[in-house]
């Protein structure tokens, strides 16, 4: 979510083959303290395990949220057939749960469009649609079932709309804005449901992956020298 709106939090490991290597500035992993980085469960299995030769990079803190879910939307106009039915919306607003079930009457009575994302899920062996409301879209599916299909909420001026999220829009939270989709629209949302978050991975490569290479690629020369001329 500091990337796109997209909740979707993921553990990235980077391994290196090498047991000569020894970066300079990395950080003590006994005395690693948790942050946005690095939360505390996964400080807390790295101290567990003072066995694994831990190399823990300095980074900095990541980029701040710049988007949110209308950001990425397409506008299509409330005549399209990809909105669904009166009675087919109406019917996943009575799956709300009460508490969700308020939120969204408050954006159908609000003076301006708004939106949010709803799945659906089993809760005590029903099913509910349970409503996300915070700018940020649930975390993108594989489409096995239903509960993998991630649907739009769009409210105000005393309506409301219901449809699938569209390929384009799941493209735009995944930061691919002009990927080339030439394939079904079920195809398309199970191959960003299952692909990596383009920014974050551009990130990961700025300020880890690149300094990595740069400092293995220094090590090799340096090893490869003569004695005499190693600085």
């Amino acid at each position: 979510a500091q990337f796109v709106p997209q909740s979707r939090e993921r553990l990235f490991v980077v391994a290196v083959l090498n047991d000569g290597y020894q970066a300079p500035g990395m950080l003590d992993a006994m005395s690693l303290q948790e942050d946005q980085l690095r939360p505390r469960r996964l400080v807390d299995f790295i101290k567990k395990h003072p066995e694994i030769r831990w190399k823990i990079r300095k980074l900095p803190k990541p980029p701040q949220k710049r988007a949110s879910l209308p950001d990425v939307l397409q506008d299509l106009p409330d005549e399209s057939p990809a909105w669904w039915s009166r009675e087919r919306a109406e019917y996943l607003l009575n799956q709300m749960s009460p508490r969700h079930r308020e939120v969204a009457e408050l954006m159908i009575a609000g003076a301006a469009w708004s939106y949010g994302t709803v799945f659906r899920r089993i809760r005590n062996g029903q099913s509910r649609a349970e409503l996300r409301f915070d700018g940020i879209a649930g975390c993108l599916r594989t489409p096995r079932g239903g509960s993998g299909r991630q649907i739009l909420f769009k409210a105000g001026h005393g309506k409301y709309f219901a449809r699938l999220l569209t390929p384009r829009e799941c493209a735009r939270l995944m930061g691919a804005d002009d990927y080339r989709i030439i394939v079904p629209a079920n195809q398309a949302l199970f191959g960003f449901g299952d692909a990596v978050c383009v920014p974050v991975i551009e990130w990961i490569g700025q300020y880890y992956l690149n300094p990595l290479v740069q400092e293995l690629l220094h090590g090799r020369l340096l090893h490869e020298q003569p004695a005499d001329k190693r600085q």
